[in-house]
């Protein structure tokens, strides 16, 4: 069996407050986008036996893929294994929630291949002791997530935006910019504020720590907002990633090109479209 696990981007990230378990409360509206991983998944007699294309990915308990499959076995008491193989294509520490998405895909994949019938709420409560993103893909549909992250509303975007993601070579863990967001400070110059094109608002209050630390996506964002092809330019959840939207008819290419001629000629590009 073969499944696809999408990335996504936060169209919007309000964090209302650090809660007494030390996570912090937030209200995000999330989009699935048209950029994915490939898992493969084949039943064996025993053992989990994870393997991927990037030999950067860890192949052990801190992967994952491996903890979806270890606590789908738990909880299901399926006496079996499986032979998963993973194909990224989503960039790590990226903020656009490939290890969460992965996980997602692999305990829905798992539900089919051993007819559990999971219901979707089931798996989202398993999926959401691996990480706040995970209930999130289990759904498979743009949402508002709350609490964490983990209390998931399915709720349909209002249009489809094409999109270009940039990322630089670095990346940022989220844990490290949810700690710095309190006393974080502003980049004089750069524009926080909630930016709306095509009836939709833009806004990530990550921005805030993140840009402290790492200009250069303070820097990316300021330019593609005043390039001519872009109607709304944001870093996706904790980044590294900072995606423009696009103006109908824009020249992808072009702006592609003039990005890493001007700012970063190694910088990793994606065009997409959210779904």
């Amino acid at each position: 069996m073969q499944v696809l696990a999408p990335a996504k981007i936060n169209l919007s990230l309000k964090i209302l407050g650090r809660r007494d378990d030390g996570f912090h409360e937030i209200e995000t509206l999330i989009s699935p986008i048209s950029l994915a991983d490939k898992i493969d998944i084949e039943p064996q007699s025993r053992w989990i036996d994870f393997s991927c294309d990037d030999p950067t990915v860890p192949s052990g308990d801190e992967n994952l893929v491996v903890r979806a499959a270890k606590l789908f076995f738990e909880r299901t008491k399926v006496t079996a294994g499986v032979r998963i193989k993973l194909e990224k294509q989503i960039p790590q520490g990226a903020g656009l929630g490939g290890g969460s998405s992965d996980a997602a895909s692999t305990l829905i994949a798992l539900n089919q291949l051993f007819e559990t019938k999971l219901s979707r709420e089931e798996l989202a409560k398993l999926g959401s002791t691996i990480g706040s993103d995970v209930a999130f893909f289990l759904f498979e549909s743009g949402a508002v997530c709350k609490g964490r992250g983990e209390i998931v509303s399915p709720a349909k975007v209002k249009k489809k935006f094409s999109i270009l993601l940039l990322k630089p070579a670095f990346s940022v863990l989220s844990a490290w910019a949810y700690s710095r967001w309190q006393n974080s400070k502003e980049i004089p110059g750069i524009s926080y504020l909630p930016q709306n094109f095509d009836g939709q608002d833009f806004v990530n209050d990550l921005e805030r720590p993140v840009f402290e630390k790492f200009v250069f996506l303070a820097q990316l964002k300021a330019w593609l907002l005043k390039q001519a092809e872009v109607g709304a330019a944001l870093m996706s959840g904790s980044g590294s990633t900072v995606f423009a939207v696009l103006r109908e008819n824009a020249d992808v290419d072009l702006l592609t090109k003039r990005a890493r001629e001007e700012l970063d000629r190694e910088i990793w590009t994606c065009a997409r479209e959210t779904i």
